[in-house]
């Protein structure tokens, strides 16, 4: 990717010894990407509130998140996947989506109802993918029933969204709020926003969802983030609980999306973990938090990226795959029961993380 700057939409956020740490790790990669071809696609199911659908998952190639650039949050990599020169023409993201498109006609029996796009930054930030481009894509999927677009708050309006509903689309803004305390997210994410405008941008999803009446319905996803850096397994799973239940109680968030923090080349967690400063969070943690929360009035649901490895969220290894097996058989069926089926001897050792870890001995294991 190009070099990184901040540009003045992103200086003056309070973040600047964060980003100027992040900007030299970020400048190490050297890789250049072709504009004319997403970054990735795939076929999956999701739930959603109007059950579990059939999924396309389009992550767009675009010149990347305008915070990353800037420096950026601690965990995120994915601006390095990014065209070099910060931006792609609307001629070319059409070839993605064209790609994306190919790709569905090949691998699926048939056109999925839920249509999930992301760019690694905001898919409603017009630096990153232009209003035309924006409502043809909107015009491309106007078949769906549903869709779901990533972006930070600040871009999140009631007439964006309309581009979609207005076909008569449900759909669903994902928000990377990462958590709902403010120290969290600034201190250790990076993250400039508040709290109180991930709600402001609840507002404007409801306000969209009232403006198209029975057409369709309009409403906020939050991902949050398990384990951030700096603070401890217990920490981090009572601010994931806290978060949850937060999100939750605010009108127009109707799914939270538990993301557990996996290790990125390129960013601030790649290099503690280097220098042994960053265990990823147990899946052990990922499902404690999904049994206390089970009974909150949202869905709620986790996807362990590299789930297993020494750089994403594991136990012994031993029973990775079943704990991650049961965390997708909740996501489709939200019932807690599915983790009293697993079990392994090294339970144990995380409760004994749980209990002894502190902030000044973290990782207490690898």
């Amino acid at each position: 990717m190009s070099q990184p700057t901040p540009e003045v939409y992103e200086q003056g956020k309070g973040m600047d010894a964060h980003n100027q740490v992040m900007r030299e790790i970020r400048s190490r990669k050297e890789a250049s990407y072709d504009p004319h071809e997403p970054t990735r696609v795939w076929l999956d199911e999701d739930n959603t509130p109007t059950g579990v659908k059939q999924s396309l998952t389009i992550i767009l190639n675009t010149g990347g998140c305008r915070w990353a650039r800037a420096g950026g949050c601690t965990m995120c990599g994915y601006v390095a996947e990014s065209v070099d020169g910060g931006s792609v023409s609307h001629e070319a993201l059409m070839n993605q989506i064209d790609v994306c498109l190919e790709h569905e006609r090949e691998n699926g029996d048939e056109p999925a109802d839920l249509i999930k796009i992301y760019t690694s930054g905001s898919f409603l930030d017009e630096r990153e993918v232009g209003a035309e481009t924006r409502r043809a894509i909107a015009d491309t999927f106007a078949d769906r029933e549903r869709m779901v677009v990533e972006s930070l708050p600040d871009f999140v309006d009631r007439e964006k969204i309309g581009d979609f509903t207005q076909h008569g689309v449900d759909t669903d803004v994902a928000i990377g709020l990462e958590t709902a305390t403010d120290r969290v997210r600034h201190d250790c994410v990076n993250k400039y926003f508040d709290f109180a405008d991930f709600e402001d941008a609840c507002a404007e999803a409801a306000a969209a969802d009232e403006e198209a009446g029975a057409t369709a319905d309009a409403g906020i996803k939050a991902y949050l983030l398990m384990k951030p850096p700096f603070l401890t397994e217990s920490e981090a799973v009572e601010d994931m609980i806290s978060s949850v239940e937060r999100c939750a109680a605010v009108e127009g968030c109707h799914t939270v999306s538990m993301n557990p923090c996996n290790v990125q080349r390129y960013t601030m967690v790649d290099d503690l973990y280097f220098n042994d400063g960053y265990r990823p969070p147990w899946l052990w943690s990922v499902a404690h938090v999904l049994e206390e929360t089970a009974d909150i009035d949202a869905i709620v649901v986790s996807d362990p990226v590299g789930h297993g490895s020494d750089r994403g969220p594991h136990n012994c290894q031993e029973c990775d795959d079943l704990v991650q097996k049961a965390i997708k058989d909740f996501d489709l069926r939200q019932d807690p029961s599915v983790f009293e089926q697993v079990s392994c001897e090294c339970e144990r050792t995380w409760e004994v993380v749980m209990e002894r870890e502190r902030s000044f001995n973290q990782p207490l294991t690898r």
